[in-house]
């Protein structure tokens, strides 16, 4: 995609979109260890309720907003599902703000989700999932982002262009060049947002082992990198696995024969940094094929334990330009670049603050701070050729990478040095549930129409 199609269009055309956002997160007791209760029955059926259910485990909550125009509205919604469920969670429990899990139980103490007769699929793959990855990976949680142009943009740039292929297969095309792109350059997203940097004893010896630092209190911590989920020891597949990202048709191909061979259950267990999403879930592949590709999904952010929602809004604006950066930012044709884009997201999770760790560039080595300038440089050239918004937000990220004590990683360093992995946590986690009641108490329910509106289906059990 060139430039030059975007220019003819005013900001407002580029800026357009449907943004919606998904977030997982561990039910905890004050001693930070796993509550063990099930999912809280003021937010009624898991499987009914649209806004708030449960991931894999019976303690794990997800929020699931509506999809908006802007990113403004999903925010403020989502940030107001966030403390309605922090609000009505029993006292004694709090959400864990944290993607690397908290204390586990042994992993058969664990509760995997429980469904009625109509959600037994939902039970039986979750439980196989358990067997092939272990339970206690299960527990890693995280933030999507789910994102569209809107159609209106999409037909200005068909219109515009001079592509042969029908609208479908051209709309399709923009779709999978950001999907390559953002495989390509996602370490960037992962060194600015990372906040996963400690583990308590009790969860994966894997991730344990990649840590240099211990507290004393039965956790252990990394000086070196800002994100163990994203990290070789995160919940990934067993083995690496690059299906074609060149058209719809080859991606669903080379889906279906990772599933032929053994490797993936289905096509949804196929776990990667962004994901193509059809118009019908159900029939993931079918669906792709017949319909194209509806919107993506972003998977890669942490839970930011700093604000009471554990997502910041200049992140998610940050994102949404790094998508349009994505579709205009040309690509290389170096053979081997989802093995090498593997690499930087592991050596960015694990070593990012390591002044000598080096990532791979068309296979050769660079710097990551080096490369992340260069790539917020070309960022600030995109917004102003296209008079697009967003200069305020690329020097919030550009001071990240001039100064890594700024990344939430390094803030969350000095609190887990100063307190401990747990105890840190719990701070954190008290004070985010305590923020979300003192904000729902003041807010006058008759005078405050989206809560009207989003509070009696978040609490359809009440």
């Amino acid at each position: 995609m060139d430039l030059k199609n975007l220019i003819r269009l005013s900001d407002d055309e580029i800026l357009e979109g449907s943004f919606g956002i998904e977030w997982e997160s561990l039910r905890v007791k004050s001693d930070g260890r796993l509550a063990l209760s099930p999912h809280p029955s003021v937010f009624g059926d898991k499987l009914t309720n649209p806004f708030i259910t449960t991931d894999f485990s019976e303690s794990q909550i997800e929020i699931i907003t509506p999809t908006f125009d802007s990113i403004e509205e999903a925010f403020d919604t989502f940030s107001l599902l966030s403390d309605i469920v922090n609000s009505y969670l029993p006292d004694d429990e709090y959400l864990w703000f944290q993607s690397i899990p908290c204390i586990l139980p042994y992993a058969n103490q664990i509760p995997i989700a429980q469904y009625s007769k109509e959600g037994a699929n939902s039970q039986k793959y979750r439980e196989n999932l358990a067997c092939k990855y272990g339970v206690k990976k299960q527990m890693i949680s995280g933030v999507h982002f789910n994102f569209s142009f809107s159609d209106e943009f999409i037909e200005k740039l068909y219109g515009a262009s001079d592509s042969n292929l029908s609208f479908r297969l051209f709309k399709d095309e923009i779709y999978l060049k950001i999907t390559r792109n953002y495989l390509r350059y996602c370490w960037l997203i992962i060194y600015l947002t990372g906040c996963s940097i400690g583990s308590h004893k009790s969860f994966s010896a894997d991730c344990i082992h990649l840590m240099d630092a211990k507290d004393e209190y039965g956790s252990f911590y990394s000086t070196q990198g800002p994100s163990f989920r994203n990290a070789s020891c995160g919940y990934k597949n067993l083995k690496d696995l690059y299906p074609s990202y060149t058209t719809v048709d080859e991606f669903a191909r080379d889906v279906n024969d990772f599933i032929e061979n053994g490797d993936l259950s289905e096509a949804k267990e196929l776990y990667t940094q962004i994901r193509l999403k059809p118009k019908n879930p159900q029939d993931l592949l079918n669906s792709l094929k017949e319909d194209g590709i509806e919107y993506i999904e972003v998977r890669t952010l942490d839970i930011n334990p700093f604000y009471k929602c554990g997502l910041v809004e200049h992140d998610m604006k940050f994102l949404h330009l790094f998508l349009i950066y994505m579709l205009v930012k040309g690509e290389s044709n170096y053979v081997d670049w989802q093995k090498e884009a593997n690499i930087n997201v592991e050596r960015t999770a694990e070593k990012a603050y390591d002044e000598n760790m080096r990532l791979l560039k068309d296979g050769e080595e660079i710097t990551l701070k080096q490369w992340a300038s260069d790539l917020i440089n070309e960022m600030y050239g995109m917004c102003e050729v296209l008079e697009i918004s967003g200069f305020d937000t690329l020097k919030l990220m550009h001071d990240r990478i001039l100064d890594d004590e700024l990344t939430y990683g390094k803030r969350m360093l000095k609190l887990i040095e100063k307190e401990g992995y747990i105890n840190a946590h719990m701070k954190l986690s008290i004070n985010n549930k305590e923020t979300s009641k003192a904000l729902m108490d003041e807010i006058d329910i008759d005078e405050c129409s989206k809560l009207k509106k989003y509070l009696p289906i978040a609490l359809v059990g009440n």
